[in-house]
């Protein structure tokens, strides 16, 4: 088996091995993976965050050995960036790193920081505060940045950064935690998931206080939630059919 790790600020993960396939996710800087399959230009990879797979440019990572890979593994209080920071390499020229940038592969690079990131399992009630901080940020499907995010990207990242794991897509996020009968048993910070006419989940958001609701469409914004879905409120009318809503954090 061999291994890698994302040593640029951001990266794209493809559907299939071409420059012209479909970006289906990102890699922010430190995050690390399997290799599962590769040839001359291309690399199939599994995040070890959330097992997503897809393919890299080979030109677009450090390849690592077991040992650094078992050794991020087993990191786990993750030291992560909660702001847009900078890093530097050892000959001091400065290098962007997005927000949610895995800060335990420093060592790993090379690379030095000096800045805010945040560590460990946050209260509950500081999902809305970081999710806050994408608002109007683009939406952009497989995006994971402020600079383009999609629905399950953002819910998967303002988690992260509260310390809990979430799955990469919004139909498979909706596996996890508890399901909720009623809006009214709904918590700040709580997901609700959404359908197609063809009963797929193909939305999330993050419900806030007073029926509102913060998700990635056309940008991150806030709207109403009520009992059939999300009503949008600069279109008066609903944009997403209601299917599931799931507490995945309790306190």
């Amino acid at each position: 088996m061999r291994y890698g790790l994302c040593n640029l600020s951001l990266v794209p993960l493809r559907l299939e091995a071409s420059d012209r396939s479909e970006m289906v996710s990102q890699l922010l800087y430190g995050e690390h993976f399997k290799i599962i399959e590769s040839n001359k230009k291309w690399c199939k990879i599994r995040l070890a965050f959330d097992n997503y797979e897809g393919w890299i440019d080979s030109k677009q990572f450090l390849e690592i050995n077991s040992e650094i890979y078992h050794l991020l593994e087993e990191q786990t209080s993750k030291m992560t960036s909660d702001i847009m920071e900078f890093i530097s390499d050892r000959n001091g020229t400065l290098i962007p790193v997005p927000i949610g940038s895995n800060l335990n592969a420093l060592p790993h690079l090379n690379h030095s920081f000096d800045g805010n990131f945040v560590k460990g399992t946050k209260k509950k009630q500081n999902l809305i505060e970081t999710a806050l901080l994408f608002l109007n940020s683009p939406y952009l499907w497989g995006g994971k940045s402020a600079f383009g995010i999609d629905c399950s990207g953002f819910t998967q990242l303002v988690y992260k950064l509260n310390g809990v794991s979430l799955l990469r897509d919004a139909k498979d996020q909706a596996t996890q935690g508890e399901t909720l009968s009623f809006i009214e048993e709904s918590e700040p910070g709580d997901l609700a998931f959404f359908d197609n006419s063809e009963g797929v989940i193909t939305h999330v958001g993050i419900i806030m206080n007073d029926n509102y609701i913060i998700h990635a469409h056309g940008k991150v914004r806030i709207d109403f939630l009520d009992h059939s879905g999300i009503f949008n409120i600069e279109l008066k009318k609903h944009s997403h059919k209601l299917r599931v809503i799931k507490k995945i954090i309790h306190q």
